[in-house]
């Protein structure tokens, strides 16, 4: 078998309707449109979102208020509580440890430590931000915080 003699399955495939291309193919004259009316005309026919002379939904709808920034940067919470439970004594905590705890899905998603809960163990944090209360936490309990770039 080569390529060329690939073909379909008998039946599974129909020729298109050649519209307004002669009485003979079936589709001549009014090429399936008939004979007047809206529809019949070139351009005929009403838009998308028409309701009958009625107010479209889409003008009756108040637009929505503010301002939406698309460069603005969400970043992954994580508490020092979290950090306590899941990080031994002296570990570092970085993008790859989290994704290997399965605190994050991904190593470039952005993280930011916060200050909810107690931290007694002495982690080396190096993420995208920390908060000032658990930057006080971290160094508190004998860490380091490092800000990565």
């Amino acid at each position: 078998m080569q390529l060329k003699d690939l073909r379909p399955a008998a039946g599974s495939t129909k020729n298109r309707k050649r519209i307004g291309r002669g009485n003979s193919s079936g589709h001549g004259t009014y090429a399936g449109r008939g004979l007047n009316g809206q529809l019949s005309r070139s351009g005929g026919g009403k838009g998308k979102g028409f309701e009958g002379g009625q107010q479209p939904l889409a003008m009756r709808l108040p637009k929505l208020p503010g301002f939406i920034n698309h460069n603005r940067v969400e970043y992954a919470p994580v508490n020092v509580a979290r950090l306590d439970g899941l990080f031994n004594d002296g570990d570092t905590v970085d993008a790859e440890a989290l994704v290997a705890k399965g605190v994050i899905k991904h190593e470039y998603i952005p993280v930011k430590v916060l200050g909810d809960g107690e931290l007694t163990k002495k982690l080396t944090v190096k993420v995208d931000k920390v908060s000032a209360s658990a930057q006080a936490k971290i160094e508190a309990a004998g860490g380091k915080v490092e800000q990565a770039c």
